[in-house]
């Protein structure tokens, strides 16, 4: 799409058609009260190359990577990304893209989004894929959202403790304003769902359960499934780590309905926190209630392979009320990243990747383990853990921070029973080196 700019004469053409006089007319309904009266308190222009100098001191603010060892997880996950993907995303046709309005004029749009849909439901074992939402956390809400679409008389949904806790957050702020209820789930001593409590909550339309969960820790989805299905109710099987799937069994073979999460870590930089792609799978059975688009296959008048946008039940297309999301934004480009991280690093690939990441962080557990490190829960976990420090060890937390390495992620702030618990994350990134040094500066 080419970018025209407006000469001072076609401004003031279209000033003239609509019968004012200035730019500043078309905000005379705004209330005197409501302007701003002076000019924006603003920086002096910068010449490019003193803004690239501001950005990059601003950026050395940041504890990130590479400058630093960051044994973060908790829902955004440092991997390496193949040359090959930053490398075709450069490329004009995909990174220039937009939402097609005339869908089947843009064949490859279609047929990225086609290959996207079908690597997803092949690395979650579901039926079918949609082709992308904002991210893993809006995804979450989305689906129990299309949850009482299904259950129509139903009121209530219950998620796990366990379940991020921004997710959680995100999921609350929808429902809030609604006459919908959402019931939390508490964890158990061992870091995983207490699923005791689901036969007694009433009119509940889903459960949503994360695995690996918030802790790390591996959840029983099969259990998870039985308990809400003996409600009547849908088992939302949500994640955060996709790559996980290339060693654990994935949510398909476990009885979900939907399988929802964030899909950054297929070839997505953290970016300090941004952009994310929320990856969104269901049973057939339930495919006309999913929100967002679907890309289908077909033949066109010529017997030729062709591709179609087969469903787009979004208030952008249809009407307000028969909506199944007001999610504008399906994150394209990033859906179009993972296909191309899953199509180049391979099955086999994800694979090997998975094993390399659980054995990384079980090599962390077990030197922490010998330096008389405590394990906060003894449940199996892939790539991340909780540990519980000593006493005290918040001053050398700051003292590590100005060694540049980041020794996990405090969880008082999130549950305020943990005092001194951490969630520690190690991914491929990580060398035999640098564990061996975290554990020598954590015990010393």
């Amino acid at each position: 799409m080419r970018y025209f700019p407006h000469t001072d004469e076609d401004i003031a053409a279209m000033l003239k058609l609509v019968g004012v006089g200035t730019l500043e007319d078309l905000f005379s309904t705004i209330p005197e009260d409501c302007r701003r009266k002076k000019a924006l308190s603003l920086p002096e222009a910068m010449t490019e190359w003193d803004l690239n100098r501001h950005m990059r001191a601003l950026s050395l603010d940041m504890a990130a990577y590479p400058e630093y060892k960051v044994y973060l997880g908790a829902g955004s996950y440092e991997h390496y990304i193949p040359a090959a993907v930053s490398y075709l995303l450069e490329r004009s046709e995909f990174s220039t893209a937009y939402t097609p309005y005339q869908p089947e004029i843009s064949q490859g749009t279609l047929q990225a989004m086609y290959e996207y849909q079908t690597l997803v439901a092949r690395l979650l074992g579901m039926d079918v894929a949609n082709a992308s939402m904002y991210d893993g956390a809006s995804a979450l809400a989305e689906a129990f959202k299309m949850s009482f679409n299904i259950k129509r008389k139903r009121k209530t949904l219950a998620i796990s403790g366990v379940v991020n806790p921004l997710y959680r957050s995100v999921v609350e702020t929808y429902f809030a304003p609604t006459e919908y209820r959402v019931v939390e789930l508490p964890y158990l001593q061992n870091g995983t769902t207490d699923l005791s409590g689901i036969a007694e909550i009433e009119e509940l339309a889903a459960v949503a359960v994360q695995s690996p969960n918030f802790f790390g820790c591996l959840e029983d989805l099969q259990s998870a499934g039985e308990a809400a299905h003996l409600k009547d109710a849908l088992l939302i099987a949500c994640f955060t780590e996709p790559l996980a799937y290339g060693l654990l069994r994935n949510p398909g073979s476990q009885g979900p309905d939907i399988a929802c999460g964030e899909g950054q870590s297929l070839g997505i930089p953290q970016s300090f926190g941004g952009p994310g792609l929320g990856m969104f799978a269901v049973k057939k059975d339930y495919v006309r209630k999913m929100p967002g688009r679907l890309v289908g296959r077909t033949k066109d008048l010529d017997g030729k392979d062709g591709f179609v946008l087969t469903l787009a039940t979004r208030e952008q297309h249809i009407r307000r009320e028969k909506a199944t999301s007001n999610i504008c934004s399906n994150q394209g480009l990033c859906a179009l990243t993972a296909a191309m991280y899953m199509a180049s690093v391979g099955g086999k690939g994800i694979r090997d990747l998975a094993g390399l990441n659980r054995d990384k962080a079980e090599y962390l557990k077990e030197r922490l383990r010998e330096a008389g490190v405590k394990m906060a829960f003894e449940t199996p976990t892939f790539n991340e853990f909780v540990v519980q420090f000593p006493k005290g060890l918040e001053a050398k937390y700051e003292e590590l921070l100005g060694k540049k390495i980041v020794a996990g992620l405090p969880l008082v702030p999130y549950y305020p029973e943990l005092a001194h618990h951490y969630l520690l994350c190690v991914t491929e990134t990580k060398t035999r080196d640098d564990l061996d040094a975290l554990v020598a500066e954590i015990t010393s």
